[in-house]
């Protein structure tokens, strides 16, 4: 089996988009319009679920969501390739920020925004 990276994901989704001759169709709108697309997508697997319910997925609803998981994180990885985006400097960066936004004295056990913690 050959070894799951961001790295090799980005080059193989470039290849697949050359072999196509895609990259043409594959401006920084058109992805983030794709990739709205593919959430809404996702999110329609759990749009009238409980919380429980969304626990709790039958295997058949787990490889739905599966496949559109996998269609978002296509479309984000090219997206961030297309912008020179390095997509995990970019994650671990936004952690910085969140760990700022949310310290864990205020925020823990808590869903309060952060600009509402007190």
């Amino acid at each position: 089996m050959t070894p799951h990276s961001l790295t090799a994901l980005r080059d193989a989704i470039r290849a697949f988009a050359h072999a196509r001759e895609w990259e043409q169709f594959h401006t920084p709108k058109n992805l983030v319009m794709a990739l709205s697309v593919e959430t809404a997508e996702l999110t329609e697997h759990f749009q009238w679920l409980t919380p429980e319910q969304s626990l709790g997925l039958a295997e058949t609803s787990k490889t739905a969501v599966a496949q559109e998981i996998g269609d978002v994180l296509i479309y984000l990885t090219r997206l961030a390739d297309v912008l020179g985006i390095d997509p995990l400097d970019a994650a671990f960066a936004k952690m910085q920020v969140n760990a700022t936004k949310y310290p864990v004295e205020k925020s823990r056990g808590h869903h309060t925004k952060y600009d509402k913690l007190g």
